[in-house]
This record gives C-alpha cells, sequence and structure tokens, in this order.
C-alpha cells in the first residue's frame, strides 16, 4: 500500500499578526495605513503545539498591512518539511485580510478570512475498506491546503480567537488522511476499521479555538500564555489540545523568545512522520527558541 501521512492536523493563527497591527495606523498621523514586516527563526517550526518542520530549524517572513479604517492584511511564508507535507516544495503560504474595530486597550473584535496553502503537497491514500476481500479501496488524492473563516475578541492583553474551517479538508484530515493513517501506523488495525466504517467523510466544519495572554514584566520583557484546541469534524481521533507559556524579550533591535511547548492528542499515530529508517513524533513536548526582526 502506498504510504501515506496526515501532517500536524493545527492550522497557525492565520491572522492573529494581522489582526494586531491594525492599532499601529492609529499612532501613525501622517499615514493611513502602516506596513509591518517581520522575519523570523526558529529552532523548531510550530503551528498550534506541532511541529511542521519536523523538529528541526525553521524560518518565517510576515508582511502585514493595516489601513486607519480597520482593514487588515497578511501574507506570510513559513518553512515546512517535505517529508510532513508530501511531494511539496517545502514551504507554506498563508494569505489573509479582514476587518478589525474596538479599542486596543479594551474590547476589541475582529473577521476575516484566511487561506494556507502548501504548493504541491499532496496524497494519495485509501477512502474505503473493503471487510470482506480485506482490502483498501477508493484510492484518491487529498491536498493539503486549507481555507477559513475567522473571529477574533479580546480585551486588553487578552486575545481569544476561533476559525472554522470553510475547505472540504483541513490539512489532508478526510478519511483516507486519518483512517488511512490509521490503518498503516496502528498495530490493532480495529479503531482504523471503525473510521473506515463511517463512511467516507471530510473535516468541513471544523473548529480551532485559543486564548493568549500577555503580561508585562519589564518595558522590554513579557510573559506569553496560551492555551488551544482543535475539534476535528468527523473525526474525533484527530482532536487535541496545546498549551505555552513562553518569555519574549527585545534586545538590540530583536525580539528574542524561548517557550515551552506542550501537546495532548488522542491518536498519537496521526502525528508521527516516517524519516529514514525512523518514525518522528512531531506532537512531543518541546522548548523552543526564536529571534525575530521587524523592518
Amino acid at each position: 500500500m502506498h504510504m501515506f501521512r496526515l501532517p500536524a492536523v493545527a492550522s497557525g493563527v492565520l491572522l492573529a499578526s494581522a489582526f494586531t497591527t491594525s492599532s499601529m495606523a492609529e499612532e501613525r498621523e501622517t499615514a493611513s495605513f502602516a506596513v509591518d514586516t517581520e522575519v523570523k527563526i526558529s529552532s523548531d517550526q510550530r503551528t498550534h503545539g506541532i511541529s511542521d518542520s519536523l523538529k528541526r530549524p525553521g524560518a518565517k517572513l510576515s508582511v502585514n498591512v493595516a489601513h486607519e479604517s480597520g482593514l487588515v492584511a497578511l501574507i506570510e511564508f513559513s518553512s515546512v518539511s517535505k517529508k510532513q507535507f508530501l511531494g511539496g516544495d517545502g514551504y507554506g503560504v498563508t494569505l489573509g485580510g479582514g476587518y478589525r474595530f474596538g479599542d486596543p486597550e479594551a474590547w476589541h473584535f475582529g473577521a476575516g478570512l484566511a487561506a494556507e496553502i502548501f504548493p504541491g503537497a499532496k496524497f494519495d491514500a485509501p477512502h474505503g475498506f473493503d471487510l470482506e476481500s480485506g482490502t483498501p479501496t477508493n484510492v484518491r488524492t487529498t491536498r493539503y491546503n486549507s481555507s477559513f473563516a475567522v473571529a477574533e475578541f479580546g480585551y486588553g492583553a487578552l486575545e481569544g480567537r476561533l476559525l472554522n474551517v470553510l475547505s472540504k479538508t483541513y490539512r489532508g484530515a478526510d478519511t483516507g488522511g486519518v483512517c488511512g493513517t490509521m490503518l498503516a501506523l496502528m498495530p490493532d488495525p480495529g479503531r482504523a476499521l471503525d473510521c473506515y466504517g463511517r463512511g467516507d467523510k471530510n473535516s468541513r466544519g471544523s473548529w480551532l479555538v485559543e486564548l493568549g495572554y500577555k503580561i508585562p514584566l519589564t518595558p522590554v520583557t513579557t510573559l506569553n500564555l496560551h492555551a488551544g484546541s482543535q475539534k476535528i469534524k468527523n473525526f474525533k481521533e484527530a482532536n487535541f489540545s496545546d498549551y505555552s507559556i513562553g518569555l519574549t524579550h527585545k534586545w538590540s533591535g530583536f525580539i528574542w523568545s524561548v517557550d515551552w511547548i506542550k501537546t495532548h492528542t488522542k491518536v498519537r499515530e496521526l502525528y508521527v512522520v516516517q524519516d529514514g529508517t525512523k518514525l518522528k513524533a512531531t506532537d512531543s513536548s518541546a522548548l523552543v527558541f526564536s529571534v525575530a526582526r521587524k523592518f
């Protein structure tokens, strides 16, 4: 059987930075819009607690545009592992746009649309299983691309975001991606067959929820707290939650960060990647270091 893998069933905070930069326009009386460009290098490229870089260093380029009217836009390029996003070019692109309103120091809200694209990345997997013959059936191609509706709310340093999946699948989460991976990697095929028994399903309508809180410790140092939960429609096996605590420090024109990240997954086989002759988990706890520079 063709080997395939469902990558980290998680999504980044697609419009988080874009919504945040909308307040910058208010600070520039001479400009009707603000452009914020950031380059970031991390010891591990993580998205909602799951490694997208197979626990190796990664890089990200983000460009955020915020108009004084409240309109915001984001384009982001990030490195990803070709062993996770099969057949891809080794990078992902995030596009987003929306509107933010309210007081950044009090209640504020936002809404928008976003898309996550992995050029060339796709996998072939069986979307059915014949119990009589004991063989997988209906092998077809699934792509990892996803699209979302995004809602944001916050009060001061507290930020909350909801993402609802609009695309047919969320990062390849369909019967072939989820049930097929379980069938290939789990020693007991029972749970995979139960998954196939639910019929050919997709993950449109999945929900991703996150909360974040920032506590200033000094004028240049901040404590960051985060909690997230992902509910994948039709595939409870792919549900998981993530938590992190970290510090951000501004020094010498750079933003230095360290975060302890912990993830709880229900079926770990969905977060295991073939790396040479070994299987590597992408959901393990980790201390992640990063450095960023804004222009």
